[in-house]
């Protein structure tokens, strides 16, 4: 029985066929749902979570409260670019799950370029 996959999830599987993160270059994958921005660096390899963020986070929650949801989505990128340079970690593959890189994905990735990660 032949599965139908649309939209979103095509253009997901299609980049990840193409990408894989390593421990010197992890992939920043990231979601979105209606309310809220996740970001996490993932290691293919062996499989493993480097570091993640989303607008939940504590450190996040408090100031993006009165922030509209493009600018908690830089501020998640700026929080996850810190954790990732806190492990020496400068250069990630930008994974933007199979989402048009517009709104608030494209204000992550700045947020993320603006703390210090190369892509």
């Amino acid at each position: 029985m032949a599965v139908l996959i649309k939209g979103r999830e095509r253009r997901k599987l299609r980049i990840r066929h193409k990408i894989t993160g390593t421990a010197e270059r992890p992939r920043l994958s990231v979601f979105r749902s209606l309310s809220h921005m996740y970001a996490q660096a993932v290691d293919d390899v062996s499989g493993k979570t480097v570091g993640h963020c989303s607008t939940l986070a504590k450190d996040v929650k408090a100031p993006a409260g009165d922030l509209n949801k493009s600018d908690a989505a830089k501020l998640v990128g700026k929080t996850i670019a810190a954790q990732l340079k806190a492990k020496g970690i400068t250069k990630v593959i930008f994974d933007r799950n199979g989402y048009l890189y517009h709104g608030r994905i494209k204000a992550l990735a700045e947020g993320a370029r603006e703390g210090g990660l190369e892509f």
